[in-house]
């Protein structure tokens, strides 16, 4: 998500002038006096009041004075993008998926797309999901990308999957030109 915003922050009993960021599932606060990263999924309650976001978390209240904004942090805190969402996946694809063996993601893929191909390139795939876990097997990446023109963007996990060349990459995620 990246939002980010000057702020002054409430918490226990401390205020501070910092830097709040919305990130994907966390949100943070930074301030010489005050650090917080407070992960959504530890977050009982989230409110918008007069600008102000307040957060109720086991650890106590956190108050932050966005102004306006405070009523969309809200609304993405409760409604975070979907990772599909994020990858920009649209109704209308044709996707195609080669080693990747998660289940959830399958699924999730599934009800997102138009179509769906696994264990096989289907033609016109608008992306290819392609899992990795040796780097031998990046050797058919290395061909789908040489056989298939279009622009290609890649799913860097430096701490999982084979390392090759300039870093990692466990998913290689093809997005043809037409998907925009």
């Amino acid at each position: 998500m990246g939002n980010e915003a000057k702020c002054t922050a409430r918490f226990k009993g401390k205020s501070a002038e910092g830097t709040a960021r919305l990130e994907t599932d966390v949100l943070q606060f930074r301030s010489p006096d005050l650090k917080l990263a407070v992960p959504f999924k530890t977050m009982r309650e989230v409110t918008a009041t007069k600008g102000a976001l307040t957060v109720k978390m086991p650890d106590g209240v956190l108050s932050l004075q966005l102004g306006a904004p405070a009523e969309k942090w809200v609304d993405k805190i409760r409604n975070p993008p979907s990772r599909l969402q994020k990858l920009g996946a649209k109704p209308d694809w044709r996707v195609s998926v080669l080693g990747v063996d998660d289940q959830d993601f399958l699924r999730e893929l599934e009800k997102a797309v138009g179509f769906l191909s696994v264990g096989r390139v289907a033609r016109n795939s608008d992306a290819i999901f392609f899992g990795a876990t040796k780097t031998a097997q990046l050797d058919r990446l290395d061909a789908l990308k040489r056989r298939d023109q279009a622009k290609w963007r890649h799913l860097d996990r430096p701490s999982q999957g084979p390392s090759r060349d300039s870093g990692s990459r466990s998913d290689g995620c093809r997005q043809n030109s037409r998907a925009g």
